[in-house]
Protein backbone atom coordinates (compact mmCIF):
# COMPACT_ATOMS: atom_id res chain seq x y z
CA UNK A 1 0.00 0.00 0.00
CA UNK A 2 2.57 2.42 0.74
CA UNK A 3 4.24 1.32 -2.22
CA UNK A 4 1.18 2.79 -3.88
CA UNK A 5 1.00 5.30 -2.49
CA UNK A 6 4.43 6.14 -3.16
CA UNK A 7 4.17 5.57 -6.79
CA UNK A 8 1.28 7.30 -7.18
CA UNK A 9 2.94 10.45 -4.95
CA UNK A 10 5.60 9.96 -7.31
CA UNK A 11 3.43 10.00 -10.32
CA UNK A 12 1.05 12.93 -9.21
CA UNK A 13 4.44 14.53 -8.48
CA UNK A 14 6.12 13.83 -11.59
CA UNK A 15 2.76 14.59 -13.21
CA UNK A 16 2.29 17.98 -11.69
CA UNK A 17 6.14 18.77 -12.44
CA UNK A 18 5.41 17.95 -16.01
CA UNK A 19 2.29 20.02 -15.90
CA UNK A 20 4.05 22.88 -14.52
CA UNK A 21 6.94 22.50 -16.94
CA UNK A 22 4.51 22.51 -19.73
CA UNK A 23 2.77 25.71 -18.35
CA UNK A 24 6.44 27.50 -17.77
CA UNK A 25 6.89 26.74 -21.28
CA UNK A 26 3.92 27.44 -22.38
CA UNK A 27 4.13 30.69 -20.47
CA UNK A 28 7.64 31.75 -21.43
CA UNK A 29 7.02 31.37 -25.23
CA UNK A 30 3.83 33.21 -24.90
CA UNK A 31 5.97 35.62 -22.99
CA UNK A 32 8.68 35.53 -25.61
CA UNK A 33 6.16 36.10 -28.05
CA UNK A 34 4.71 39.07 -26.47
CA UNK A 35 7.76 40.27 -25.90
CA UNK A 36 8.66 39.82 -29.56
CA UNK A 37 5.63 41.26 -30.55
CA UNK A 38 5.77 44.30 -27.91
CA UNK A 39 9.77 44.90 -29.51
CA UNK A 40 7.83 45.14 -33.07
CA UNK A 41 5.31 47.09 -31.75
CA UNK A 42 7.80 49.14 -30.57
CA UNK A 43 10.22 49.19 -33.81
CA UNK A 44 6.95 50.21 -35.16
CA UNK A 45 6.43 53.02 -33.32
CA UNK A 46 10.53 54.12 -32.81
CA UNK A 47 9.83 54.23 -36.88
CA UNK A 48 6.60 55.92 -37.02
CA UNK A 49 8.13 58.50 -34.53
CA UNK A 50 11.17 58.96 -36.69
CA UNK A 51 9.47 59.36 -39.73
CA UNK A 52 7.08 61.52 -38.19
CA UNK A 53 10.36 63.59 -36.42
CA UNK A 54 11.52 63.74 -39.96
CA UNK A 55 8.34 64.63 -41.54
CA UNK A 56 8.28 67.42 -38.88
CA UNK A 57 11.94 68.28 -39.75
CA UNK A 58 10.83 68.58 -43.70
CA UNK A 59 7.97 70.65 -42.80
CA UNK A 60 9.98 72.74 -40.82
CA UNK A 61 12.78 72.73 -43.29
CA UNK A 62 9.99 73.60 -46.26
CA UNK A 63 8.47 76.11 -43.81
CA UNK A 64 11.71 78.23 -43.21
CA UNK A 65 11.91 77.97 -47.30
CA UNK A 66 8.67 78.87 -47.64
CA UNK A 67 9.28 81.68 -45.19
CA UNK A 68 12.47 82.57 -47.07
CA UNK A 69 10.99 82.62 -50.24
CA UNK A 70 8.85 84.98 -48.80
CA UNK A 71 10.96 86.82 -47.73
CA UNK A 72 12.71 87.39 -50.69
CA UNK A 73 9.49 87.63 -52.78
CA UNK A 74 8.70 90.90 -50.32
CA UNK A 75 11.79 91.77 -51.02
CA UNK A 76 11.22 91.65 -54.31
CA UNK A 77 8.19 93.34 -54.55
CA UNK A 78 9.79 96.27 -52.13
CA UNK A 79 12.85 96.37 -54.31
CA UNK A 80 9.80 96.95 -57.37
CA UNK A 81 7.92 99.14 -55.59
CA UNK A 82 10.80 101.07 -54.84
CA UNK A 83 12.07 100.95 -58.18
CA UNK A 84 8.37 102.41 -59.24
CA UNK A 85 8.29 105.06 -56.33
CA UNK A 86 12.10 106.12 -57.94
CA UNK A 87 10.76 105.90 -61.66
CA UNK A 88 7.62 108.33 -60.39
CA UNK A 89 9.78 110.36 -58.02
CA UNK A 90 12.35 110.35 -61.39
CA UNK A 91 9.46 111.37 -63.22
CA UNK A 92 8.09 114.21 -61.24
CA UNK A 93 11.82 115.71 -60.63
CA UNK A 94 11.90 115.41 -64.38
CA UNK A 95 8.13 117.94 -64.69
CA UNK A 96 9.59 119.89 -62.32
CA UNK A 97 12.82 120.56 -64.05
CA UNK A 98 11.23 120.83 -67.40
CA UNK A 99 8.88 123.44 -65.25
CA UNK A 100 11.66 125.35 -63.57
CA UNK A 101 13.66 125.09 -67.11
CA UNK A 102 10.82 126.96 -68.59
CA UNK A 103 10.39 129.19 -65.81
CA UNK A 104 14.25 130.03 -66.09
CA UNK A 105 13.54 130.61 -69.83
CA UNK A 106 10.77 132.93 -68.96
CA UNK A 107 12.87 134.63 -66.11
CA UNK A 108 15.68 135.03 -68.91
CA UNK A 109 13.61 136.93 -71.02
CA UNK A 110 11.87 139.26 -68.02
CA UNK A 111 15.56 139.77 -66.97
CA UNK A 112 16.60 140.88 -70.55
CA UNK A 113 13.43 142.83 -70.37
CA UNK A 114 14.42 144.25 -67.25
CA UNK A 115 18.54 144.67 -68.06
CA UNK A 116 17.42 147.09 -70.83
CA UNK A 117 15.07 148.69 -68.53
CA UNK A 118 18.05 149.41 -66.16
CA UNK A 119 20.08 150.31 -69.19
CA UNK A 120 17.51 153.11 -70.42
CA UNK A 121 16.77 154.18 -66.66
CA UNK A 122 20.42 154.55 -65.67
CA UNK A 123 21.09 156.85 -69.02
CA UNK A 124 18.02 158.69 -67.43
CA UNK A 125 19.53 158.60 -63.77
CA UNK A 126 22.71 160.50 -65.07
CA UNK A 127 21.04 162.74 -67.59
CA UNK A 128 19.08 163.94 -64.06
CA UNK A 129 22.13 163.11 -62.50
CA UNK A 130 23.72 166.01 -64.41
CA UNK A 131 21.24 167.93 -64.35
CA UNK A 132 20.54 167.97 -60.33
CA UNK A 133 24.90 168.47 -60.43
CA UNK A 134 24.18 172.01 -62.39
CA UNK A 135 21.47 172.95 -60.08
CA UNK A 136 23.86 171.58 -56.92
CA UNK A 137 26.21 173.84 -58.40
CA UNK A 138 23.89 176.92 -58.44
CA UNK A 139 22.09 176.44 -55.35
CA UNK A 140 25.97 176.08 -53.85
CA UNK A 141 26.68 179.27 -55.26
CA UNK A 142 23.60 181.05 -54.34
CA UNK A 143 24.02 179.63 -50.73
CA UNK A 144 27.85 180.79 -50.35
CA UNK A 145 25.98 184.46 -51.32
CA UNK A 146 22.90 183.79 -48.57
CA UNK A 147 25.63 182.70 -46.05
CA UNK A 148 27.77 186.04 -46.70
CA UNK A 149 24.66 188.18 -46.74
CA UNK A 150 23.86 186.46 -43.62
CA UNK A 151 27.36 186.99 -41.51
CA UNK A 152 27.42 190.53 -42.92
CA UNK A 153 23.72 190.62 -41.92
CA UNK A 154 25.21 188.94 -38.15
CA UNK A 155 28.19 191.12 -38.42
CA UNK A 156 25.76 194.46 -37.92
CA UNK A 157 23.59 192.81 -35.63
CA UNK A 158 26.62 191.99 -33.48
CA UNK A 159 27.72 195.68 -33.29
CA UNK A 160 23.99 196.62 -32.72
CA UNK A 161 24.02 193.94 -29.88
CA UNK A 162 27.58 195.22 -28.33
CA UNK A 163 26.00 198.62 -28.66
CA UNK A 164 22.53 197.81 -26.90
CA UNK A 165 24.58 195.38 -24.03
CA UNK A 166 27.17 198.46 -23.38
CA UNK A 167 24.12 200.88 -22.89
CA UNK A 168 22.28 198.21 -20.83
CA UNK A 169 25.71 197.73 -18.81
CA UNK A 170 25.68 201.88 -18.23
CA UNK A 171 22.02 201.87 -17.14
CA UNK A 172 23.13 198.91 -15.30
CA UNK A 173 26.18 200.72 -13.45
CA UNK A 174 23.84 203.66 -12.82
CA UNK A 175 21.33 202.00 -11.57
CA UNK A 176 23.34 200.14 -8.97
CA UNK A 177 25.20 203.29 -8.08
CA UNK A 178 21.29 204.75 -7.46
CA UNK A 179 20.45 201.95 -5.28
CA UNK A 180 23.80 201.95 -3.75
CA UNK A 181 23.58 206.09 -2.79
CA UNK A 182 19.95 204.97 -1.52
CA UNK A 183 20.67 202.14 0.54
CA UNK A 184 23.21 204.49 1.70
CA UNK A 185 20.89 207.43 2.40
CA UNK A 186 18.27 204.93 3.81
CA UNK A 187 20.99 203.31 6.62
CA UNK A 188 21.81 206.86 7.24
CA UNK A 189 18.54 207.82 8.09
CA UNK A 190 17.69 204.73 9.54
CA UNK A 191 20.79 205.59 11.97
CA UNK A 192 19.47 209.46 12.96
CA UNK A 193 16.06 207.81 13.68
CA UNK A 194 17.99 204.95 16.08
CA UNK A 195 19.83 207.90 17.52
CA UNK A 196 17.03 209.93 17.67
CA UNK A 197 14.97 206.86 19.97
CA UNK A 198 17.96 206.40 21.65
CA UNK A 199 17.99 210.24 22.92
CA UNK A 200 14.23 210.14 23.28
CA UNK A 201 14.47 207.06 25.52
CA UNK A 202 17.16 208.52 27.51
CA UNK A 203 15.36 211.83 28.02
CA UNK A 204 12.37 209.49 29.19
CA UNK A 205 14.50 207.31 31.44
CA UNK A 206 15.95 210.65 33.08
CA UNK A 207 12.92 211.91 33.48
CA UNK A 208 12.12 209.29 35.25
CA UNK A 209 15.02 208.99 37.18
CA UNK A 210 13.99 212.86 38.00
CA UNK A 211 10.77 211.87 39.26
CA UNK A 212 12.24 208.90 41.56
CA UNK A 213 15.01 211.35 43.13
CA UNK A 214 12.40 213.91 44.00
CA UNK A 215 9.93 211.38 45.29
CA UNK A 216 12.56 209.93 47.79
CA UNK A 217 13.84 213.29 48.49
CA UNK A 218 10.01 214.00 49.85
CA UNK A 219 10.24 211.06 51.69
CA UNK A 220 13.13 211.37 53.61
CA UNK A 221 11.56 214.97 54.26
CA UNK A 222 8.42 213.70 55.73
CA UNK A 223 10.77 211.23 57.93
CA UNK A 224 12.70 214.48 59.33
CA UNK A 225 9.91 215.91 60.05
CA UNK A 226 8.17 213.04 61.97
CA UNK A 227 11.37 212.69 64.01
CA UNK A 228 11.36 216.48 65.07
CA UNK A 229 8.15 215.62 66.19
CA UNK A 230 9.26 212.85 68.45
CA UNK A 231 11.95 214.97 69.83
CA UNK A 232 9.32 217.59 71.00
CA UNK A 233 7.49 215.08 73.02
CA UNK A 234 10.82 213.97 74.76
CA UNK A 235 11.01 217.45 75.86
CA UNK A 236 7.50 217.81 77.30
CA UNK A 237 7.96 214.73 79.24
CA UNK A 238 11.54 216.02 80.51
CA UNK A 239 9.86 219.26 81.70
CA UNK A 240 7.26 217.54 84.07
Amino acid sequence: MKKKIKTKKEKKGLASITKFTTKSLSGALKNFKKKQELKKIKEIKLKKLQENNYLIKEKRELKILKDKLKKEDNKLKLKENDLDFKEKELKSKEEKQKIENERLIEKDKELIHISKELRNKEKELKSKEEAQNRKDIDLKVREEEQIQKELKEQKRKDKELKALKEDEDRKKQLEYIKIKEWEEKFDKEQKEKEHLENMKEMRFKQKELEKIRKFEESEEQSTNINFDFKDLDVDKSTKN
